[in-house]
């Protein structure tokens, strides 16, 4: 009986890793956008949006203020953002969610704010995640982040995944 459970611990040990790998290996291939498009929000790039595929996936459109989390050509939740303000613009771009974090904190040139809900990063600083200090959603008031009001940041948090493709656009 001993080595029966020996040989099943082995497996599940094998198969974790096997995940583990699979998840750095989509990690590296998954090209970063040019920096010239992260450093010209205001340039109108079309982006191929991976419509055909069943997979989930966030759309941001800044000019709308709202995100979409897709599965496939299925909608599942549109809500309305506040993204970046002029000084501090949201990167524009194909990115991933890096890392996903129920609470976190949050410092920069001008802000110091701890217990931030439902943070999912895609790129370098920049997250997807609730505020709970504003209510102007719809209006680019962030220093880039993509911030949502708390209860549906949890939809979103709860939703997605370490690697879910996020496609930030004009």
């Amino acid at each position: 009986m001993n080595r029966k459970k020996s040989k099943l611990h082995d497996l599940q040990w094998v198969n974790r890793l096997r995940i583990i790998l699979l998840t750095l290996i989509i990690g590296v291939l998954t090209p970063l956008p040019d920096k010239a498009l992260v450093n010209k929000p205001s340039q109108n790039i079309a982006i191929a949006i991976p419509k055909k595929s069943p997979e989930r996936w966030i759309q941001v459109d800044l000019s709308q203020q709202k995100l979409t989390a897709w599965e496939g050509k299925r909608r599942v939740y549109t809500v309305k953002i506040s993204s970046g303000k002029k000084s501090t613009p949201t990167p524009v771009g194909r990115f991933r969610i890096q890392s996903k974090h129920k609470t976190t904190r949050m410092r920069g040139r001008g802000y110091d704010i701890s217990n931030v809900p439902y943070t999912l990063y895609y790129h370098g600083s920049y997250a997807i995640h609730g505020a709970y200090w504003h209510k102007r959603f719809g209006t680019p008031v962030s220093h880039g982040c993509i911030n949502l009001p708390p209860n549906r940041a949890k939809l979103i948090f709860n939703w997605a995944s370490v690697g879910t493709p996020v496609v930030v656009q004009q």
